[in-house]
């Protein structure tokens, strides 16, 4: 099990204490030093079983900068927003987690972290 974080972030630290606690093994990623390259994003996605657009922090300065409200969600565009990604990790939503099964989740919930220790 491996999980992205972000150190600064609330649910980052609470998805840890949680993974802690109940003794989990697991391999900590800080994914704004060790940035993800658009392959590792896209095997993410495939694990999480979903879109660039469905992990992209849309709030945040980069994302505005960059427009990202008003790209195209669809297939043809899939791999700008994974570039913009690679580019800027600050966008990857987080924390997610890969699970031993082979699948993944955005772990901001109590219920997400419990979801992945079960798989």
């Amino acid at each position: 099990m491996e999980i992205w974080i972000n150190p600064a972030c609330s649910k980052c630290r609470s998805a840890i204490q949680l993974l802690d606690a109940e003794g989990a093994s697991y391999t900590v990623r800080r994914y704004l030093e060790d940035v993800p390259s658009e392959d590792e994003i896209r095997a993410v996605l495939e694990r999480l079983g979903l879109e660039p657009w469905d992990i992209t922090r849309t709030q945040e300065a980069d994302a505005k900068e960059l427009g990202l409200k008003e790209w195209p969600r669809e297939a043809a565009a899939r791999d700008r927003w994974i570039a913009a990604l690679a580019a800027h990790p600050k966008l990857i939503q987080r924390p997610i987690i890969t699970a031993e099964d082979g699948t993944a989740v955005v772990g901001r919930t109590e219920e997400a972290v419990r979801d992945a220790l079960s798989r």
